[in-house]
C-alpha cells in the first residue's frame, strides 16, 4: 500500500507516520507538509509545499497512491471563526478534491473529533465546521472515505505536541491516560492504536464511514 500523509509534524500525524513506517504492508509514504519531519527512512519521501489551497505545482508527485491519511487540524480556541473554517474546511477539501481526481481508487481517511456535528445545525461552531467537512468528504467519489473521531489520545513512542506545556501535561498525566486507554475505550485511545486503525481501514475497509473512539480501539 502506498500512502500520502498530511499533518505529519503534528501529534496525530507523528503517530500515524510512525505506524506507517513500521508496518511491513506499507510500501511507501509521501509526506506533504510545510516543514520537514526530520526523519530518515527508506520508505519515506517528503514534499514541502506552501499553499495548501492549490496543489497544482505538485500534482505529479501525488499520483499512484492507494490511501491518504489527512491528519491536519487546529484548535478553535481563540481563533477567528473564518480562519478556523479556512484551516479546517477549505484546506481539507482542496487536498481531497485534488487527490480524488488524481487517484479515483484512493481510500481517504480524515481525523476529525468526538462530538462532531453531522447535522451542521448545532450550537457549537467548530463541531458544525467539522460536520460539514465530514459530510462533503463523504460525497466525493473516492473508492471509500472514513472519518475518524478520536476523543482523548495518549501519545506513545516519542510522539510529542509542538506545544511545550501540552507535553508537560501529557508526561504528568501519563499513568491516568494509560489507565483510561485500557478501561475507557469510548474516551481515550493511543497514537499507536489510531495509526494502526487507519492503516487497517485503508487496507481492508470498515462497515461504517464514521469511527468513534471505541471503534478505533477495537482494532
Amino acid at each position: 500500500m502506498k500512502v500520502i500523509l498530511f499533518g505529519a509534524t503534528g501529534m496525530v500525524g507523528q503517530g500515524v507516520l510512525r505506524e506507517c513506517l513500521v508496518d511491513a504492508g506499507v510500501e511507501r509514504v509521501l509526506v506533504v507538509g510545510r516543514s520537514p519531519t526530520g526523519l530518515q527512512n527508506p520508505k519515506l519521501r517528503e514534499v514541502l509545499h506552501g499553499d495548501f489551497t492549490n496543489f497544482s505545482a505538485i500534482e505529479s508527485e501525488l499520483t499512484g497512491y492507494d490511501a491518504c491519511f489527512f491528519c491536519l487540524g487546529v484548535s478553535s480556541v481563540g481563533m477567528d471563526p473564518e480562519r478556523y473554517r479556512h484551516l479546517t474546511y477549505d484546506i481539507t477539501m482542496a487536498a481531497a478534491t485534488t487527490l480524488v481526481r488524481l487517484n479515483p481508487n484512493m481510500v481517504f481517511t480524515y481525523v476529525t473529533g468526538r462530538s462532531t456535528d453531522s447535522t451542521e445545525q448545532g450550537p457549537v461552531r467548530w463541531a458544525r465546521v467539522k460536520g460539514k467537512t465530514e459530510n462533503d468528504l463523504l460525497k466525493l467519489p473516492f473508492k471509500a472515505a472514513y472519518m475518524f473521531r478520536p476523543a482523548g489520545i495518549q501519545p506513545l513512542h516519542g510522539v510529542r505536541s509542538k506545544t511545550g506545556w501540552v507535553n508537560a501535561i501529557y508526561v504528568v498525566a501519563a499513568p491516568l491516560l494509560s489507565y483510561l486507554a485500557r478501561t475507557r475505550p469510548q474516551v481515550m485511545t493511543t497514537s499507536e492504536k489510531l495509526g494502526r486503525a487507519m492503516i487497517s481501514v485503508a487496507r481492508s475497509g470498515y462497515p461504517k464511514p464514521i469511527l468513534e473512539s471505541e471503534d478505533i480501539n477495537g482494532f
